[in-house]
């Protein structure tokens, strides 16, 4: 057994037995919210956070979730023991439920939800050890006064867009900016930078106002970071920030820590994944598997 569903808190082994109606608004609409999660060595890393994450999202949506955070919290850690793994990527979606052809929320007397626990792997080995060629994307992000990040939607057409540029230019991932021309995140992925200011090398992520999404991976790196005392600075930057930095790298739940090494064709640093960003990766690798919630007694 390798992948369990928990579909409105039944289990299924197989994929096929777990049906969601059509009129789901989710479906129809994109109307729910989302958490992606890991699993290292028997525990689910940072569930409280995810959960604080969720609810908020959902408190945002008006989404009435049906079970409180622990109750979730046991559905989602019974769904991971299912599989009988260790190393899990949990995906836990939230819709408005079935409604009708209309818009409105209040036909949807129920929310559905899903636990998916599986494997997962969204970057071969190989651009872990040598590094992603990135380039900036057409597509601006959201605004924050419009769509804000912050709620975790499943309405992912402005990052699909901007993914669809990507992939068309032949890169691994993209780069997108606000309406300002700040650079805000990754389609998929935060970013952070090394760069060297008053001969001092600090690191820098763009601030949640720009219209990030303040991922869980993003706020772990930050608090390594602190306790590793480098320069930290949640600041606005361009892309020419990025083109003059040291090192570059993105994070996310799925992509963890992974390397950039060429930006529109501008190499980063020397080409190669940099040292500090090897400090970081290491120190994450060790906290990802010595904390977290047990799935197994």
């Amino acid at each position: 057994m390798s992948v369990c569903i928990c579909l409105n808190g039944k289990f299924y082994k197989d994929p096929k037995d777990a049906h969601i109606s059509p009129y789901d608004h989710g479906f129809l609409y994109g109307d729910g919210i989302f958490e992606g999660i890991r699993v290292y060595n028997g525990r689910v890393f940072k569930l409280p956070e995810h959960m604080r994450r969720l609810y908020g999202s959902a408190s945002s949506m008006l989404l009435k979730i049906p079970y409180s955070m622990k109750e979730m919290e046991k559905l989602i850690i019974e769904t991971c023991r299912r599989t009988g793994l260790k190393d899990l990527y949990i995906r836990l979606v939230v819709s408005r439920g079935i409604g009708d052809f209309g818009l409105d929320p209040r036909k949807c007397k129920k929310c559905t939800v899903v636990i998916m626990a599986g494997s997962i792997a969204l970057y071969p080995r190989e651009k872990y050890e040598k590094g992603l060629k990135v380039v900036s994307t057409a597509t601006r992000r959201n605004r924050p006064d419009s769509v804000n990040a912050q709620v975790k939607s499943l309405n992912y057409l402005n990052n699909i867009m901007a993914k669809i540029e990507t992939f068309s230019s032949g890169a691994d991932e993209g780069i997108m900016l606000n309406d300002e021309g700040y650079v805000s995140e990754a389609t998929a992925d935060n970013i952070f930078i090394f760069k060297a200011r008053k001969q001092k090398v600090k690191l820098y992520t763009p601030p949640p106002y720009l219209g990030i999404l303040e991922g869980i991976t993003r706020n772990t790196v930050i608090e390594i970071a602190e306790l590793m005392d480098f320069d930290f600075r949640a600041e606005p930057f361009t892309m020419d920030d990025i083109y003059r930095s040291n090192e570059c790298f993105l994070t996310g739940t799925g992509a963890e820590l992974i390397p950039v090494i060429e930006v529109d064709s501008r190499q980063i640093g020397d080409g190669k994944p940099g040292p500090l960003f090897k400090r970081l990766l290491k120190a994450y690798q060790k906290m990802t598997r010595s904390e977290g919630t047990p799935i197994y007694k």
